[in-house]
């Protein structure tokens, strides 16, 4: 069933102007044009259907627009971020992927709970130039409600084609929208994307930018160089942030106002945490409410520099601690009767005792050769990545904790495929004690126990850092979750 557009504004910009969004009336339509069989192309939002979810998604280059960025763009559908896609559990989703890039790809539905076989999240798949597939899965019927993030994963390419532009978001509905606070609040989705400046092509890098993770100077929220967002006196707004950058770390605040934590990669958390500063790694994602409670004027949404790790004097993953930016700005507008917080949202289960404990150590390959051959790369337990061999093996049913030590003088992001974890203990006990993640930042010299339990869809996937030159360049491991015996 598609959500109905009265209860939620939604504000989503792809690269063209902010007015031809807000103005709504080609959204609204392209929306209400997606049903069975029609496969929409040029859409911004896409709402599934009769129980179904269809489109057409082209990858390739345009030309950029971003003031002062780079000449060219990867975009899905003519959007850098692609179009965001909605979808209820136990919705169908076939997704027409079309390659016009130059060079092979594939699609990632980062943090969905589906199989990573065949034609679901298998990212295995190779998808050459000028080639397409068909995705075709469905979204579990008792699947967490949250914002989920669609990218390319394809070895070797998957960091030129991110940095490049080419990102998408997914929102799977249920119990946590249907809080009475959260169904009043106005509602922001922001992909936060960092660009090149500049001429050039958007995807290359070499040497020590491949080695530390590149980062563009143009920070851009939804594709646009500080946007604008609204908020009512009185009024609640529910803001779902993805990194959908390569390698940068955000340390997000909101100038005036406090955040309430409400959710995190894989969904809900049990009750509202109040922050004052967000931290979110390549890959991960968080959802805030902010209440409009200050005096009416403009506020405006702040990447703060990330703690300092490493050697040198480097920020996260070694970029410079400098000053801060502003990402968006927040303008308040009208007011409303004054709206509460939830005092209560989804429960988050304890899971199992976990069976066994594994420890995978990340490091530098001091010396060693990165799947680029430029005599530099990164190792899991002392490998690097190779597609053909199982690094970790696991049964159906079974419940782990894994140990992830970062013993490199770089921050590591890892992020595990096709299962959420909770996290045991960690050097940084973010976000709440007990919450589903996907995605875990691990400082220079850090480690973090996770738990997992793979209690359905067996086969092959994957873990890795999530700053994507790393993983291009070894940081990645194989997984096989196996059946068990009859």
């Amino acid at each position: 069933m598609t959500t109905r557009l009265h209860r939620r504004q939604f504000l989503f910009l792809g690269m063209g102007s902010i007015a031809t969004v807000l103005a709504g009336g080609a959204v609204v339509r392209s929306m209400q044009s997606s049903s069975r069989g029609s496969r929409p192309a040029g859409a911004a939002r896409l709402s599934s259907s009769a129980g179904e979810l269809e489109l057409d998604l082209v990858a390739e280059a345009r030309a950029g627009t971003i003031p002062g960025g780079p000449a060219k763009v990867l975009t899905y559908n003519g959007r850098s971020p692609g179009p965001l896609l909605e979808v209820n559990p136990g919705d169908r989703v076939l997704i027409h992927l079309q390659n016009r890039l130059n060079q092979p790809t594939n699609l990632h539905f980062h943090g969905l709970h589906i199989p990573p076989t065949g034609s679901a999240d298998n990212v295995f798949l190779h998808v050459a130039p000028g080639g397409s597939t068909t995705y075709d899965f469905t979204i579990p019927s008792n699947h967490q409600a949250g914002l989920f993030y669609l990218h390319p994963h394809q070895h070797g390419v998957s960091a030129d084609q991110v940095f490049g532009g080419l990102a998408g978001t997914l929102i799977v509905r249920g119990a946590l929208d249907r809080i009475p606070e959260m169904a009043a609040a106005s509602e922001h989705v922001l992909v936060l994307k960092d660009f090149a400046s500049g001429s050039g092509n958007p995807g290359s890098a070499m040497g020590m930018g491949r080695m530390l993770g590149r980062e563009g100077p143009l920070l851009t929220v939804n594709g646009a160089l500080n946007p604008e967002l609204s908020i009512a006196s009185g009024g609640l707004l529910r803001l779902r942030l993805l990194n959908a950058s390569n390698a940068r770390i955000y340390r997000l605040a909101l100038e005036g106002h406090t955040m309430q934590l409400i959710a995190t990669d894989g969904g809900a958390i049990a009750k509202p945490e109040l922050l004052e500063e967000l931290l979110l790694a390549p890959g991960e994602r968080a959802d805030v409410l902010v209440q409009g409670n200050q005096r009416v004027g403009s506020y405006s949404l702040q990447a703060l520099p990330s703690q300092p790790s490493g050697h040198m004097g480097m920020g996260a993953m070694g970029s410079p601690a400098g000053s801060g930016s502003t990402l968006a700005t927040l303008r308040y507008s009208g007011a409303v009767k004054p709206l509460a917080l939830p005092m209560a949202l989804i429960p988050v289960p304890e899971m199992p005792a976990p069976e066994r404990t594994r420890r995978f150590v990340m490091g530098h390959a001091m010396g060693g050769m990165g799947s680029h051959g430029m005599g530099m790369g990164f190792q899991i337990n002392g490998a690097s990545f190779d597609p053909n061999r199982i690094d970790t093996r696991v049964e159906l049913g079974s419940t782990e904790d894994w140990v992830i030590v970062n013993n490199d003088v770089m921050d590591h992001p890892f992020h595990l495929h096709t299962n959420s974890f909770q996290i045991v203990n960690s050097s940084e006990q973010r976000p709440a004690p007990r919450a589903w993640k996907d995605t875990i930042l691990l400082r220079a010299g850090q480690e973090a126990t996770i738990r997992v339990s793979f209690q359905d869809f067996p086969g092959r996937t994957v873990y890795h850092c999530h700053n994507l030159d790393h993983e291009d360049l070894g940081l990645m491991g194989v997984l096989q979750i196996d059946g068990k015996p009859s």
